[in-house]
């Protein structure tokens, strides 16, 4: 299951923008960014479900909100275009500063045409995927209707938009008809996949030919079928979601840089400089998030320290029992454990020896709650719970260990020539 994480960052106006991290559960493959449509936010059920997706896929997915719109700040009247895709810009300039640049954009309508002028701004993106989007950012003026003279004559209006009302004010129309997306899509050099249906109301379908014919291959386009704009079908959505995690994989695996020919032992672990305790850990080419409680500071967005090492517990438990099991011929299909930490008295704790109990103070107790699956009798399940206490990690954690910290300094050039 995907790790959301909420966080905030600036937009290009210094405003604070409201965004949303879905971090896979295991190896993160890639970093993308997601823009969503015109007025909408980044919690629509096309950005979910294609963020469901791919996670599921091992793609790490940042979506937020443009300037004044959703949970960010900022007032929506005074953006534009321009502005969305400077947003888009500091996004990635964000994932960049704190976790790694985005290798995948996506753009759902005019959110689309944005990915496609942004591109050029991140240059780690090797592919670029867009559903549903205008050829051209002025294309989204025709939602205006009558209000579009209201707004060249007075210089703003009210306008209804899916149901809301928002106001434009005549700046968004001259910074719209100021971009032309033609050379810009020609001179990608991305990988480019078009998603659209063929009954979209809202863009029509001569827009994906019309950015398929500028666009250089590699090139793909993908029919939505009996699709609405918004995706407001699950169904739609989750298919999108799954085109472009299957498409975008082969353009990842063929960026994706050699792998060092000596992998460096040990656990990496990095602030992301997100909220006060969060930090992701590396360990080989596996990614995840630890952090803290909301109750104590913390985003929530991962496992704690002693989560962590409760999970390290559990974890060399079942694989001990299942090298044990299988040694044996013991038919238990799953081992499953559960491990709580707490800290006592010494003085309060059972299973402690008379010497720790004399010693006094308080001490960490990990208790480890064993489930055998199967038709195993109870001799063999009285064994199996001895062999649990031989893994190795609760071996570590009874005899204590030692830690040695150091520090690593960074090399610094002094300046100096050496004299060898």
């Amino acid at each position: 299951m995907a790790q959301p994480v909420r966080l905030n960052f600036k937009g290009h106006d210094g405003a604070e923008l409201a965004a949303r991290l879905d971090v896979p559960a295991g190896e993160v493959r890639a970093y993308a960014l997601f823009a969503h449509c015109f007025t909408c936010s980044k919690d629509v059920t096309a950005a979910r479900r294609l963020a469901e997706a791919l996670t599921g896929a091992g793609i790490a997915v940042l979506r937020f909100d443009f300037t004044g719109l959703g949970g960010s700040g900022g007032d929506f009247a005074s953006t534009n275009f321009s502005s969305n895709i400077a947003d888009l810009v500091k996004a990635a300039d964000f994932l960049r500063a704190h976790y790694e640049a985005p290798r995948i954009l996506i753009g759902h309508s005019l959110g689309g045409a944005a990915v496609l002028a942004a591109a050029h701004d991140v240059p780690e993106a090797v592919a670029v995927a867009t559903i549903g989007a205008p050829a051209d950012a002025e294309h989204v003026v025709r939602n205006f209707g009558a209000d579009l003279d209201t707004i060249r004559e007075d210089g703003r209006a009210r306008v209804t938009l899916a149901g809301r009302e928002f106001t434009i004010e005549r700046q968004f129309l001259d910074d719209v008809e100021g971009h032309t997306l033609s050379d810009r899509i020609g001179h990608l050099k991305k990988a480019l996949l078009v998603l659209h249906a063929p009954r979209d109301e809202v863009v029509g379908i001569d827009n994906a030919t019309r950015l398929f014919v500028a666009a250089r291959h590699p090139k793909s386009f993908v029919s939505l079928d009996n699709a609405d704009h918004l995706l407001s079908d699950p169904r739609d959505a989750a298919y999108a979601a799954q085109v472009i995690a299957a498409w975008a994989g082969r353009y990842l695996d063929e960026a994706r840089p050699r792998e060092p020919d000596v992998v460096e032992d040990g656990v990496t672990v990095t602030e992301t400089g997100l909220g006060s305790f969060q930090a992701m850990v590396r360990s080989g080419a596996h990614r995840f998030l630890a952090d803290e409680p909301e109750s104590v500071g913390g985003l929530d967005s991962g496992p704690s320290p002693y989560d962590l090492l409760s999970a390290a517990l559990g974890a060399c438990t079942v694989m001990t029992l299942r090298m044990y099991a299988d040694r044996k011929d013991i038919d238990a299909p799953r081992f499953s454990v559960t491990v709580t930490h707490g800290k006592v008295h010494a003085r309060d704790c059972e299973e402690c020896s008379k010497e720790r109990k004399e010693n006094g103070g308080r001490i960490d107790r990990f208790e480890r709650v064993v489930t055998i699956e199967g038709d195993v009798d109870e001799a063999t399940r009285a064994r199996l719970l001895e062999i649990a206490d031989k893994c190795p990690v609760h071996r570590t954690l009874e005899a204590g260990a030692v830690v040695v910290t150091r520090e690593e300094r960074e090399a610094r050039d002094t300046g100096r020539e050496s004299a060898d």
